[in-house]
């Protein structure tokens, strides 16, 4: 009779317990996924607002309005070419940005923050601020910027 070689009992148990404890301990980096895709979202957000505001004012320079203080462009307010800080500029011109995010501050001509809805107090500072044209220099352009607080990260 020939001799039968394989793993005993003891073995299989010694390696399914070291892969058990690999698994408890490299588990939390896998799973704990929610602050990065929060991170990515709002990134994804400022892309959109600035694409929106670059074509928003390719249209108004198109109609002649990028240097008029108040005008409109395709149903959308503008300032000086950029959409204003409200809901009938920005709002108008990022598809899905009233309905998807929940604005958490408002600055009457001036900017507007948006926030994922229903955020928790840990998640308040993940905002995406839009501050509309004031002038027709570049420097008083459109721009867009992320803050990412704790739960952020």
């Amino acid at each position: 009779m020939k001799k039968q070689g394989g793993f005993t009992l003891i073995e299989l148990v010694v390696v399914i317990v070291i892969l058990g404890i690999l698994a408890v301990t490299a588990a939390p980096r896998f799973l704990n996924l929610q602050d990065d895709a929060r991170a990515s979202s709002l990134q994804g957000l400022k892309g959109a607002i600035d694409g929106a505001a670059g074509i928003v004012y390719g249209k108004a320079a198109i109609d002649g309005l990028e240097a008029s203080g108040a005008s409109s462009v395709d149903g959308i307010t503008t300032a000086f070419g950029y959409p204003t800080a409200d809901a009938d500029g920005i709002g108008e011109a990022v598809v899905g940005l009233t309905t998807d995010w929940a604005v958490t501050a408002v600055t009457a001509g001036e900017s507007i923050t948006y926030s994922f809805p229903g955020t928790a107090s840990a998640a308040a500072a993940c905002i995406v601020t839009y501050t509309q044209a004031t002038g027709t220099t570049v420097a008083s352009a459109a721009i867009t910027s992320v803050t990412q607080g704790a739960g952020c990260q």
